[in-house]
């Protein structure tokens, strides 16, 4: 069954689910700053909106629009700044 999470008091929701390969999280985030943590390898790709993004151990910051992805390992940070309602999709290795 599907599992509903909720961060940053209500500001980021999504819900979990498994696809044939891996588990995923599909979701919205309202505008706004946010730190994420990593378990596993996470692949977060944009559905629509933009994010910007910190990655790990980087200083500048990378915008990813529709359909671009990003890799985190695990075990990392990342920090995200959203400028308007942003749905993503996020699959863990």
């Amino acid at each position: 069954m599907f599992k509903v999470n909720e961060y940053f008091g209500g500001k980021v929701k999504s819900i979990a689910f498994q696809t044939a390969d891996l588990p995923a999280t599909i979701g919205v985030m309202a505008p706004g700053e946010y730190t994420f943590d990593t378990a596993t390898q996470e692949t977060m790709t944009v559905i629509s909106g933009m994010l910007a993004v910190q990655l790990p151990g980087m200083s500048d910051w990378r915008a990813f629009a529709a359909n671009e992805s990003f890799v985190v390992a695990a075990g990392q940070s990342f920090q995200l700044r959203v400028a308007e309602d942003t749905a993503y999709l996020c699959t863990y290795a």
